[in-house]
């Protein structure tokens, strides 16, 4: 982001606001996975009403949003905004390296974001899905086709155990919430993997319309580049 594109005195408010060490705590969640409140408390053991004026301060100085589960509706998501960062951080969380996407039928968020990983990263991606459905949603091939992105043959495949050594991330709140936040699981070769991140991305398939799609697309492209350092 340009220096220009932002005032003095929002990047004053934003510096102060992450002038806490809780605050820095918060956004180094944030920076990989969204988290439910919930969870933002277990992690950095903060009681609730802590956490909200933090969470508020954040939110003020422009820095996070929060919004509704589409899964479980009395759940709430906090992400940070995409690019608010840009000027303030500059250091990537992760190495690029083998993916696994999940989203709840594997169609379209999951199946895009793999897609966009392999281009921009050169590693290997999967998707899956917790009930997928019989095909790629049309919505998504031709979103996929607009961003010059290859979905070869895909089709949707269901979600088995989680693998070892793969950066596992939820794109859909539903799959998140059914996997579990604290979910590790035994692989085949008796390794164990982390609980997988977690990116609340709108889900264009009931609209259908070809600007959500491709608002899905830009997004997970910010989500890949802010965690792996990585130009997609």
């Amino acid at each position: 982001m340009p220096e220009s594109s932002l005032s003095p005195e929002v990047r004053a408010a934003r510096h102060a606001a992450l002038g806490d060490p809780v605050r820095l705590r918060i956004v180094d969640e944030l920076r990989s996975s969204d988290r439910a409140p919930v969870e933002l408390q277990q992690r950095l053991d903060l009681g609730s009403n802590l956490l909200a004026h933090h969470l508020d301060v954040l939110a003020g100085a422009g820095l996070i949003e929060r919004s509704r589960s589409s899964g479980d509706g009395r759940r709430r998501y906090v992400h940070l905004v995409p690019g608010s960062l840009d000027e303030l951080v500059s250091s990537p969380t992760l190495r690029p390296g083998p993916a696994l996407f999940v989203c709840t039928h594997n169609s379209a968020r999951s199946q895009l974001a793999a897609a966009i990983w392999r281009q921009a990263t050169g590693a290997r991606a999967t998707s899956a899905g917790t009930h997928p459905v019989d095909q790629v949603h049309p919505g998504a091939v031709a979103a996929a086709r607009r961003a010059g992105l290859d979905l070869g043959d895909a089709q949707p495949r269901r979600l088995g155990p989680l693998p070892a050594r793969t950066t596992v991330v939820t794109v859909c709140d539903q799959a998140y919430e059914e996997l579990g936040a604290a979910a590790s699981t035994a692989s085949g070769d008796g390794a164990r993997t982390t609980a997988p991140l977690h990116w609340s991305i709108p889900d264009p398939v009931p609209s259908g319309r070809a600007r959500d799609f491709d608002a899905v697309v830009t997004e997970l492209r910010a989500r890949i580049t802010t965690l792996t350092g990585v130009a997609a």
